[in-house]
């Protein structure tokens, strides 16, 4: 399984992962401050509607676990075909439209909260770029400080929109003790992303075990479920593997008869949480059929369930995925440097990528930034 030449140096991806932390910092300074108008603008709407593709979309599902489990509102995927193709008016009154895209840039995300505002709905941009059309079509935007992102697939610009998520969840949830609780633990995930760098010759290990399988499945649930998507679609991407993203409990309903000796499991947890022992016990099923387990997080609970563990960071499980996803991108960047794949440029890949090109190439469909 090879692709573009294996580059001889350190890769952007691995300078990037490594940008993180300060990319979260830069964020999450920038953008808590603006809590109290977040909050005006949520006392205003009953329920969120999250407008994504790709590793955006990877990012909504955190926020929707922010406002439904933290937040106590409704929250749901939007279905962008329902704007830009079948042109359906819905009455979105009271409703909060939350639309992310690295980029700002793509068609598609750009018409679709275009057409949550004219139906009614109060808007809200996440994006990495200040000017873009995603920002002006907004009523609110909030701009991450990720800087520039040379490599093709997305790690700091994803990180930097859960952090943005992470402040829109402290603005629509309950006051008092724990906004401060979740408040300080927002401050310490650049710390905890940090830390997890450290993990370097560990995450090597891990993706030597990887070469050479046919298959990768990834699982988390609760919060975590964001990290599991992500990471499968990072192996996709820039290692060329079929790798499947699923939430453990949809994994137990059929699919896990994929996971064998060749396709090994990769799970991921905080180190506490109601999911935990869940992931635990999945772990122990994965290896008495007869395949490997791996863990990311989890403590020394999924650790010792695993044939093989990395740790996770130091955080409450609301806050985890902010620095959780860090150890999984570095194996990534490193079984993609294995397989003789430049992780840099993978193939078929592009920063902004349209859906569809007028409604009429299909084809440019690929993978959203």
């Amino acid at each position: 399984m090879t692709g573009s030449t294996k580059p001889a140096g350190p890769t952007r991806m691995r300078a990037e992962i490594g940008e993180q932390p300060a990319a979260l910092r830069r964020t999450l300074d920038a953008l808590l401050p603006r809590v109290p108008e977040l909050a005006a603008l949520a006392a205003r709407t009953r329920q969120v509607l999250f407008i994504a593709r790709g590793s955006s979309d990877n990012a909504a599902l955190y926020g929707r676990y922010l406002c439904e489990a933290r937040a106590g509102r409704l929250a749901t995927p939007g279905s962008p075909s329902i704007a830009t193709i079948y042109r359906q008016r819905l009455d979105l009154t009271g409703v909060l439209a939350v639309a992310l895209s690295q980029s700002g840039r793509t068609e598609e995300i750009v018409e679709t909260l275009g057409w949550a505002r004219d139906c009614g709905a109060e808007t809200v941009a996440v994006t990495n770029e200040a000017g873009s059309p995603l920002a002006e079509v907004a009523g609110t935007a909030l701009v991450t400080a990720a800087g520039p992102e040379l490599a093709l697939p997305a790690t700091k610009t994803y990180t930097a929109q859960l952090a943005a998520l992470a402040v829109l969840g402290l603005a629509l949830g309950p006051g008092g003790p724990p906004a401060q609780e979740f408040r300080d633990a927002l401050g310490r995930a650049p710390d905890a992303a940090e830390a997890l760098l450290a993990v370097e010759p560990a995450a090597e290990q891990l993706a030597a075990e990887l070469v050479g399988i046919r298959g990768l499945v990834v699982s988390g649930r609760g919060y975590a479920s964001s990290t599991a998507l992500e990471l499968a679609l990072k192996f996709k991407e820039a290692c060329y593997l079929n790798a499947t993203g699923l939430s453990y409990a949809d994994l137990l309903h059929g699919p896990i008869a994929a996971v064998g000796p060749d396709t090994p499991a990769l799970l991921v947890a905080a180190d506490t949480g109601p999911v935990l022992p869940g992931v635990v016990g999945l772990a122990g099923r994965v290896r008495s059929g007869g395949a490997r387990a791996y863990g990311i997080g989890g403590g020394a609970e999924l650790a010792a369930a695993c044939d093989r563990a990395l740790p996770g960071p130091d955080l409450p499980e609301e806050v985890a995925p902010l620095a959780l996803v860090v150890p999984g991108q570095l194996v990534v960047e490193m079984l993609a440097r294995r397989l003789g794949v430049d992780p840099d440029a993978p193939r078929g890949l592009r920063k902004v990528t349209q859906t569809d090109a007028n409604q009429t190439d299909v084809n440019q469909v690929l993978t959203e930034r």
